[in-house]
């Protein structure tokens, strides 16, 4: 069989994540969950009230602004976001930010939507590719014994 020549031109279709260790400490999400939440309500186009209010009706819990601005803050390590209200926040902010988080702390990636449809296709793609290149090692391989 031929060796394999890599293609510099073409991008990897994926970069593999990788878990984070399973280490004692290592797994406190405390800060990136702050800055994510942090994140996701800068690009949000509700303010910080608006957002609690519209947690408040999914949830049926009363969430205020006050209570997302501890969540937050670095500061307030004793106010922890909590993860009953994940989903959420998310569709208020129209973010993926905290599955995105838990996918990656664990090695994983997310594709919501069409993305998945695309990384899909794209996997089909590359199992055709690596198809051709062993249909043609197969028939120089015969060609050789002729």
């Amino acid at each position: 069989m031929a060796p394999r020549t890599r293609d510099a031109l073409t991008l990897d279709l994926f970069e593999v994540p990788v878990p984070m260790p399973a280490l004692p400490g290592n797994l406190d999400l405390d800060v990136p969950l702050r800055e994510a939440l942090s994140d996701a309500l800068k690009h949000c186009d509700l303010d910080r009230h608006a957002v609690a209010a519209e947690m408040s009706r999914l949830t049926g819990r009363e969430i205020s602004k006050s209570m997302l601005d501890a969540y937050t803050a670095e500061s307030r390590s004793d106010h922890n976001f909590p993860f009953r209200y994940a989903a959420a926040f998310e569709a208020v902010t129209g973010s993926f930010c905290l599955t995105q988080l838990l996918a990656k702390s664990r090695g994983c990636k997310v594709f919501p939507g069409a993305q998945a449809l695309l990384a899909e296709l794209g996997r089909l793609e590359q199992m055709g590719t690596e198809l051709k290149q062993q249909k043609a090692a197969l028939k120089r391989y015969l060609d050789q014994r002729k």
